[in-house]
């Protein structure tokens, strides 16, 4: 983790125009283009930058597979991600990426998604087994080609964000770390003030980037957004040379060369769900997804269920909140999916049997019943609005994310539809 920043003892300032509660990738981006927008933004985050889980993701910056109300966002991301390293290093670079097959049927599943996704202007191909294997080192499985875009890439979770909020501070944001966010004000109606632990703000709009506690600080407003945390581990090797550069995915374990020389290393089946009071009350929602993934995520019974029965769903403002309770979510790994993911890839490719591994962690991915995000106004609530539920594809749209809230909460129309992220759409 980072230390805080000189504007984390600055003073609260009286009055601002949009106030940011969270400083994860999509705060600090939003915070980045308000401010060169000249809106007076003041950014509030309870621990510190990237705490959780946009320091502890994959690093990946890519199109593929997106689901496609996000592929607008994905292509202007990595506009916006070249844009970024031109001024401050965030270890963006264009690696390319390949999704690895094995049979007819995943290239068919590939050339699906190419054939739907062509129209926004995607930079995806598919590559014959033989260029597919130039690209990766010796392999043991019988990859019979790959889905492959030469343009996306990999940026670096442990300092990115850290960049792009100096870049916001330069052009006149102020981000205050350790400053929990416990409330909203209203009169007449409509958002007035932040409530923090140091005291009040005045505002016109505040928008809620929170990542996995964003459900519970709608919650005490009044506002149901049905988000659940799901944990993600992930391991990193120390400095290595295998051969690779580009990111993959190889079915059951992905793989991307890092800027310390190691590689990153993990796969979807080392995500899970810990059970706890709230997987009940939005079973609904949930159900028909786990159903449908549960080779993916996998669901377990724990003491995370008594933490989150003891954490109170509604609080007041001018009393300790939850969120300086606990101020940081940094469960542990999940041993056997790391070690999974390991073994998978140092089968496929032997050479990686050399790698020695250097540490494991985990964070907790902020997921909506549909695995899209919410970026909306939240309805009933005049002048707050919600940027999350990016269930694990956040961080590479972040910057794209950052730029389309910003245009939102100042009343622009925006250059990506958002009408797939309103928050309407799970009661509609």
């Amino acid at each position: 983790m980072t230390a805080p920043s000189a504007d984390a003892a600055a003073p609260l300032p009286s009055s601002v125009d949009v106030a940011i509660i969270g400083g994860g990738v999509i705060g600090v981006s939003t915070a980045y283009a308000l401010a060169q927008a000249g809106v007076r933004v003041v950014l509030f985050e309870k621990a510190s930058l990237a705490c959780e889980q946009s320091s502890r993701n994959w690093g990946w910056v890519r199109t593929l597979t997106r689901d496609l109300p996000e592929v607008p966002l994905a292509l202007r991301a990595n506009q916006l991600w070249g844009d970024i390293q031109a001024r401050v290093d965030v270890g963006f670079r264009r690696t390319g990426m390949l999704y690895l097959q094995e049979n007819d049927a995943d290239a068919a599943g590939h050339q699906a998604w190419i054939d739907n996704a062509r129209v926004y202007g995607i930079d995806a191909r598919q590559l014959d087994r033989r260029a597919a294997l130039a690209l990766v080192p010796d392999s043991n499985r019988p990859w019979t080609g790959a889905m492959y875009s030469p343009t996306d890439g990999v940026a670096e979770p442990q300092f990115a964000v850290q960049g792009i909020a100096s870049l916001a501070r330069e052009a006149g944001a102020l981000i205050l770390e350790r400053c929990a966010v416990r409330g909203v004000e209203r009169a007449a109606g409509r958002v007035s003030a932040v409530i923090t632990e140091r005291g009040r703000v005045a505002t016109q709009a505040v928008l809620v980037a929170a990542g996995a506690w964003s459900r519970l600080f709608c919650g005490n407003l009044g506002a149901d957004f049905p988000q659940l945390k799901v944990r993600g581990s992930v391991m990193r090797t120390l400095p290595f040379d295998a051969g690779l550069t580009t990111a993959i995915n190889g079915k059951d374990f992905t793989c991307r060369k890092r800027a310390d020389g190691g590689y990153t290393v993990s796969q979807f089946g080392a995500s899970m769900a810990d059970l706890v009071p709230d997987s009940f009350r939005l079973l609904p929602h949930f159900i028909r997804p786990w159903l449908a993934n549960n080779t993916l995520v996998r669901l377990r019974f724990g003491k995370r269920f008594f933490q989150e029965l003891a954490m109170p769903r509604h609080f007041a403002a001018d009393r300790v909140s939850p969120f300086e309770r606990h101020r940081v979510l940094d469960p542990l790994p999940s041993r056997r999916g790391v070690e999974q993911a390991w073994q998978r890839l140092s089968d496929a490719f032997p050479v990686f049997r050399n790698a020695k591994i250097a540490q494991s962690w985990a964070g907790y991915i902020d997921v909506t019943p549909d695995a899209m995000p919410v970026m909306d106004a939240v309805p009933g609530l005049p002048g707050l609005y919600l940027a999350s539920g990016f269930s694990g594809h956040g961080f590479g749209i972040g910057p794209a994310a950052g730029e389309a809230m910003a245009r939102l909460i100042q009343g622009h129309a925006s250059s990506v539809d958002l009408k797939p992220f309103r928050f309407g759409r799970y009661t509609e």
